[in-house]
């Protein structure tokens, strides 16, 4: 296997046009550079270089292998990088849970921002509501989430609330007889099916007036109100980018609702590096 040292003396070498060259950008002498290179080509089999003119050029098989040297080096230093972050405390994974109440274009400019500064982290999104989501932050399977706030949380749970607000409003299809009034009651709601969020930990015994469907996400309320099956608060931000055309938002005494979001962290599983960072971004 050719060493690193000789694969970057060709580099050098092709990229700067001349072993002198080459040897005064790698802070070397033009021996040293003359010999790794010669080295190279007896331990490849092929001749790198056009020696007979003033200034080597390259063969046809060293453009070809000029190439694979260069993806060869950059893999290196990508491994040597990301060896050093590890040994640094830097997790290997960030999982995040998200509400489908925190549809935002913040977290998606800073998750844009966290790419490009741990471009070799592995990055997973989850979808989970309420007590569910903090299910999932209490068992370690994601390292933070994003959820509705709530008056109180497990001892266990961390939580500050984000630098931005969601919004939720009561929505059914548009052709839906509540849709045509202009003004609707709590009795004219009671009259029609409610389709509500009923997740896996907080549905049980769970108690509401008059008929209700229930869902586990509001993405699946979403498509349950586009068929005409009841109404629903669903975040607004949702409807904008996945139902407009097809719901209509009622107006209702006390609707819309605006929603504070919270970050939300184990205490007993503190944050690496990127996942502080990924907060901090968040919170400011």
């Amino acid at each position: 296997m050719p060493s690193s040292d000789a694969l970057q003396a060709f580099v050098q070498a092709a990229t700067c046009g001349s072993f002198s060259a080459a040897a005064r950008r790698l802070g070397k002498s033009q021996s040293t550079i003359s010999t790794a290179i010669a080295n190279l080509e007896t331990d490849l089999g092929l001749l790198l270089f056009d020696r007979r003119s003033r200034k080597p050029s390259l063969t046809e098989q060293g453009r070809v292998l000029l190439r694979r040297a260069e993806e060869v080096l950059a893999a290196n230093s990508l491994l040597a990088r990301t060896a050093q972050e590890l040994a640094q405390g830097l997790e290997s994974k960030l999982s995040i849970v998200l509400s489908d109440t925190y549809q935002s274009e913040r977290f998606e400019e800073v998750l844009d921002e966290f790419q490009q500064r741990y471009p070799d982290l592995q990055f997973e999104c989850l979808i989970a509501e309420y007590d569910d989501l903090l299910a999932i932050v209490q068992q370690g399977r994601a390292q933070m989430g994003f959820v509705e706030s709530q008056a109180l949380y497990p001892a266990e749970i961390g939580a500050a609330a984000v630098a931005e607000a969601s919004e939720m409003a009561l929505f059914v299809c548009a052709s839906h007889p509540l849709a045509r009034l202009a003004h609707v009651s709590e009795e004219a709601l009671q009259a029609h099916r409610q389709l509500r969020l009923g997740t896996v930990l907080n549905s049980a015994g769970a108690t509401v007036r008059g008929r209700s469907w229930s869902a586990p996400s509001y993405l699946m309320l979403l498509e349950m109100a586009e068929r005409g099956f009841g109404w629903a608060p669903i975040p607004r931000n949702l409807v904008n980018r996945f139902g407009s055309a097809a719901l209509h938002e009622l107006q209702v005494h006390g609707w819309p609702r605006r929603i504070v979001v919270d970050a939300v962290w184990s205490r007993f599983r503190p944050l690496g590096p990127a996942g502080g960072w990924f907060l901090e971004k968040m919170l400011g």
